[in-house]
């Protein structure tokens, strides 16, 4: 299904150039010439962008852009805008616009803001509740849904939320820990909301996303004519994020030249465009968050131990799911009950067979494969419960290993060619005698032992290609190649 998009502007032509434009590259587009007619449009077209000029005949930027956050919150929305309404079109970022266009318009530029807008959902500006709203009870907040997030109630559950209601009203910088889909961004979203730059931008960041060569320009902006390709001025995101907060996920991705840039901007709180010459003050709180522990690659060297300390004054370990059982059916529940809002369906729950499969499942993409595999499994349910038939194979048999059991013998043995969906052998596990067992085991490291085990073997039957790996393993790339690190496999 095509990707929609709302344009709302009071040139006709503009409209229908971009419209054809659009069209020509696969998306789904309506007009709208004024404001109030674009809000009607919403009634009947849900948009997954609006591009809508700065000024309008009836409302300016700023309202429409309240109007459709209110209806559509997570909706990027792009500002059409003259050259001499910049300083107004960054203020409009800062109640949430994605971003802003000068004319006059570029349409390969256009097509690129738009796809980045699309594809990297983690770089908006979230609009900020009001800080009256942010100041909760603990016991109210751990029980109520928020967003794409839930705390849960159990132990390790009740340390995290702690530990997020302390640091929150303090100007700290905020180191996050976690595993890939654990909630990080949610956590930190949620540490701005409780603290006093609530009512100003959060403004998320993903390293891992941008490339060498663009983000410095992210981080810090560009002027006209920087660099080839910089067609107009742009901020960057910590002028975006100025009176309020900063998120940095996988900081660790960033290159090294650009950790002694940013050192020199989380010291003096001053930035500066790139082919500018003028300092800009700026007041942001940082959060920053990696899956690996950012001592390790600063003794390792791949990461600035000045700039690891400026911001550790304060982490957060996000905990697995698999750490956090007791939680389980609150998070399954909670991902139901937003499917069901989405898919307008009603399903109530899931059968015995399902929960016994999630309590099993090690969910190595944690809260962000539940929320995956909770809306698939509504979308195909028949019934108001889901069944085990709903899940995906990988789910099923996890604990199973896509090749033949002989090939577990013989490291030297050529993989063979399989049906993808072929029944395969359960490795045999040797059991200890109940007389000699240990007075206490660590689960942990026992689980990191036989996981290291695992991807081990497999990464010898294929010989050590990481997407053929991946895939018997039934993770994604980014998943397996930060389970090597943690086991320190850097084969």
């Amino acid at each position: 299904m095509a990707q929609r998009i709302l344009i709302i502007d009071d040139d006709t032509d503009i409209c229908l150039l971009l419209r054809r434009f659009l069209s020509k590259n696969g998306y789904d587009v309506a007009i709208a010439h004024d404001g109030t007619s674009g809000l009607g449009t919403l009634e009947t077209f849900t948009p997954d962008l609006v591009l809508t000029d700065f000024r309008l005949g009836d409302m300016d930027g700023a309202t429409i852009l309240l109007k459709i956050k209110e209806k559509l919150p997570h909706v990027p929305v792009l500002i059409i805008t003259g050259y001499s309404d910049i300083k107004i079109a960054i203020n409009v970022m800062k109640q949430g616009a994605y971003d802003y266009i000068t004319k006059p318009l570029f349409p390969d530029e256009i097509l690129l803001t738009i796809k980045k807008a699309l594809s990297q959902p983690v770089h908006y500006v979230h609009i900020a509740e009001s800080a009256a709203s942010s100041v909760e009870s603990p016991t109210k907040t751990k029980k109520e849904k928020k967003g794409d997030y839930i705390f849960g109630e159990g132990p390790e559950s009740m340390h995290l939320y702690k530990q997020v209601d302390l640091v929150a009203p303090t100007n700290y910088s905020v180191l996050i820990y976690g595993e890939s889909g654990s909630g990080k961004e949610a956590i930190a979203l949620e540490i701005h909301k409780r603290s006093k730059r609530a009512s100003g931008p959060f403004v998320a960041m993903d390293c891992g996303a941008i490339s060498k060569d663009l983000a410095a320009s992210e981080l810090f902006g560009h002027e006209k004519g920087a660099f080839t390709g910089a067609l107009n001025q742009k901020i960057g995101h910590f002028e975006m994020a100025d009176g309020g907060t900063l998120f940095l996920d996988e900081v660790g991705n960033l290159p090294y030249d650009i950790q002694v840039s940013l050192l020199r901007v989380v010291q003096e709180r001053k930035v500066r465009r790139l082919g500018g010459n003028k300092e800009m003050a700026v007041d942001v709180r940082l959060i920053v968050a990696s899956n690996e522990r950012l001592i390790e690659a600063a003794r390792k060297g791949k990461f600035r131990e000045d700039l690891y300390y400026r911001f550790n004054e304060f982490s957060i370990d996000v905990p697995p799911i698999r750490e956090r059982k007791e939680d389980l059916l609150n998070f399954a529940q909670f991902f139901l009950e937003k499917t069901n809002e989405e898919l307008g369906k009603n399903v109530k729950g899931f059968s015995q067979e399902v929960m016994k499969a999630f309590q099993q499942y090690p969910w190595p993409g944690n809260l962000r494969e539940m929320r995956n595999v909770i809306r698939r499994a509504t979308l195909l349910s028949e019934s108001d419960i889901i069944e085990i038939s709903t899940l995906p194979f990988e789910l099923i048999n996890h604990n199973r290993l896509l090749f033949d059991e002989s090939q577990l013998t013989n490291s030297s043995a050529p993989m063979q060619e399989q049906p993808r969906y072929q029944t395969p052998v359960q490795p045999v596990v040797s059991v200890p005698n109940k007389q000699s067992l240990p007075t206490k085991i660590d689960l942990k490291s026992t689980a990191l032992d036989a996981e290291y085990e695992i991807i081990l073997t497999v990464l010898k039957q294929v010989k050590f290609n990481k997407t053929k790996a991946a895939e018997v393993l039934g993770i994604d790339r980014k998943t397996l190649y930060n389970k090597m690190k943690q086991i320190n496999l850097n084969n």
